[in-house]
């Protein structure tokens, strides 16, 4: 149930949390009733699983800095459809450590006389803060986004912060000089640790750097894995591609039940972190290629290669036909098809179930609590001939 003693101060400016006033049990099933009505059509629909403590489960945070009218420095998050900062301490959804970690380094800028950047003029000094939280290591990766690469007092400012909070593990300085509403740059200045922190999931570790995509609720994430897996019904003898596999998170865990793992992912520092990831691992059944999933799965195909099942996790937009298309000229078995956003996996799943493929079943996850976001993971099938 949601707490209903808990009430956000900035709930209408922000938009973040559209669902926080509703009592959980009733989010969850507004997000079933959701994807029944998307998708339950092609199958059997599973009862979603929610979590037991649907508070402070992001373990990665994003604060905007900026200035009130009088001059004041203030830091939080965009107002919905501006890019005015909404002030704010704490956010219910947000890892509590990294929040107070943000408030420190406001008042830091104070005393050690430094400017948020403006984005109207491209004058100021600090610009975001990205902070990542390790769900069971504790590790914890701040990420001080700046204008420009001149840092006054550095040495300084860093010392400071992890006197205040020695439980931060590494500090990287990301360099964005350009106009945009990107929050990160191209370069990064390790100023304290390692530069990225480890987490393990699923029994398995894995490294996060500044860029890597991590799904933002372990918990979750955990029970979504093993869904994607007890779905694939692995033996032990299959040939497995894992397309848009980021730093190869479900790669690596499959590769225990699989004889063999393909990762493919365009982005190539998701690509490095992989790699690394593997050789922590050990897994040496998983291999990881820098291209577009798509082409690579056409190129495998025309060259007679076959594979026995296909994990796909598209970006929100969903997947494309042009995939889709690779997926069925391929002709896995299996596809397990995990998606963040359910309007998109019902075209998907109009589209390939009219070419091959029926859904057995699918199972909604809440990774997202008080939010509208809800991820799904769906089994489907070849039909047999």
């Amino acid at each position: 149930m949601t707490d209903k003693s808990i009430k956000c101060p900035v709930t209408k400016k922000c938009g973040g949390c559209q669902l926080l006033d509703l009592d959980y049990d009733k989010q969850l099933a507004e997000k079933q009733r959701r994807v029944e009505k998307l998708i339950s059509k092609y199958g059997k629909v599973d009862k979603i699983i929610g979590m037991d403590n649907p508070y402070n489960y992001r373990n990665k945070i994003h604060a905007a800095f900026s200035h009130d009218r009088k001059g004041n420095i203030i830091s939080g998050i965009y107002e919905k459809k501006s890019h005015r900062v909404v002030n704010l301490d704490n956010c219910y959804l947000e890892n509590e450590k990294s929040d107070e970690i943000i408030v420190t380094i406001r008042k830091m800028l104070k005393s050690f006389k430094l400017k948020a950047y403006d984005e109207d003029t491209g004058y100021g000094f600090l610009r975001h803060v990205l902070i990542r939280t390790a769900h069971l290591t504790g590790q914890i990766l701040v990420v001080l986004v700046t204008g420009n690469n001149i840092f006054p007092s550095k040495n300084n400012f860093i010392r400071e912060l992890r006197r205040q909070h020695p439980e931060i593990t590494t500090i990287v300085q990301n360099i964005n000089d350009k106009r945009t509403s990107m929050v990160l740059g191209e370069r990064n200045i390790v100023l304290y640790g390692k530069g990225y922190i480890e987490d393990e999931l699923c029994g398995k570790r894995f490294r996060i750097s500044p860029k890597s995509f991590y799904q933002v609720n372990s918990v979750q994430t955990e029970i979504l894995y093993k869904k994607a897996i007890e779905y694939a019904k692995l033996t032990g003898s299959e040939k497995v591609i894992d397309a848009y596999c980021g730093i190869g998170t479900i790669s690596i865990v499959v590769a225990d039940y699989a004889k063999e793992v393909v990762g493919v992912e365009l982005n190539g520092d998701a690509i490095k972190d992989a790699i690394i990831n593997k050789k922590q691992n050990k897994a040496d059944n998983v291999r990881f290629i820098k291209a577009d999933a798509g082409k690579f799965m056409k190129d495998m195909a025309a060259e007679g290669e076959k594979c026995d099942v296909v994990f796909m996790d598209p970006p929100r937009a969903g997947s494309t036909e042009e995939f889709m298309d690779s997926v069925i000229e391929m002709s896995p078995e299996k596809v397990v098809y995990v998606s963040c956003e359910p309007e998109t996996l019902a075209r998907d799943l109009s589209y390939i179930t009219k070419r091959g493929y029926s859904m057995k079943r699918a199972v909604p996850v809440d990774m997202f609590p008080m939010t509208v976001g809800v991820e799904t993971v769906v089994e489907l099938e070849k039909h047999k001939k």
